[in-house]
């Protein structure tokens, strides 16, 4: 059953903020994360698909709104779907991170024998592709591995946990995490359109590595929580 239009009221809501948030800011990563996990977390907590079809669809709409109307948007649209066009200014970043997995192939040319410098911010949006091009397409796929475990703990952790604040709390850090890598893994290699979120742990910049070692914490502490036995009350004399 749909739920009550009233309850559509903290969608529309977070859906303004995120499209602010691509208009004003030009961030779509940033936008594609606050609407995704307040999505997510909606889902979580209600086990109501309905929420989260509406929710996609509508990004959706907003997205392509924007698209219709921005300039900056169009741009990033263009440079994604055709990035040899615009190979000499906006595609060459993405051209060359390509030029990176395409001779890494499946072995990798070897640990420090790659050409990081020829891509434009290597050490943050890029970080991926600088791997790829060293490890092959078995390095990408031992770390992707990684990745898929840790959110599988995360996920594990939401559902062993006995209280809902805790469920919440680790699903909505879980899904925070998967988030991040999926953006930023799906605009390096053109899944997606390019966004400026972090890889974790692997990108430059220390905020996003004290921010993912936080939300690693927090895993951590519902865990030990959700490990603690019940306590039992003795039976009275």
């Amino acid at each position: 059953m749909l739920p009550p239009a009233r309850a559509f009221g903290p969608i529309l809501a977070v859906w303004a903020v995120s499209l602010s948030v691509l208009v004003v800011q030009k961030d779509l990563g940033l936008s594609l994360l606050v609407f995704g996990i307040f999505v997510a977390m909606l889902y979580v907590a209600t086990a109501r698909a309905t929420y989260a079809v509406i929710g996609m669809a509508l990004f959706g709409a907003g997205a392509f709104t924007a698209w219709t109307i921005f300039g900056h948007v169009q741009q990033r649209i263009g440079t994604w779907l055709d990035p040899w066009t615009v190979y000499d200014t906006a595609g060459y970043q993405l051209a060359q991170g390509l030029f990176a997995f395409g001779t890494g192939g499946v072995f990798g040319v070897g640990l420090g024998q790659g050409r990081p410098d020829m891509i434009p911010a290597i050490s943050t949006d890029f970080i991926f592709a600088a791997f790829g091009e060293e490890t092959g397409l078995i390095g990408l796929t031992a770390l992707l591995l990684c990745y898929f475990l840790f959110v599988a703990r995360g996920f594990s952790v939401a559902a062993r946990c006995r209280d809902e604040f805790g469920q919440l709390l680790a699903a909505g850090l879980t899904v925070l995490f998967a988030l991040q890598v999926f953006v930023i893994l799906g605009g390096v290699t053109r899944l997606l359109p390019l966004t400026g979120v972090t890889l974790p742990f692997m990108s430059y910049g220390g905020s996003s590595l004290v921010a993912n070692y936080a939300l690693v914490a927090l895993l951590l502490r519902v865990s030990a929580e959700a490990a603690r036995e019940p306590q039992t009350q003795e039976p009275a004399a």
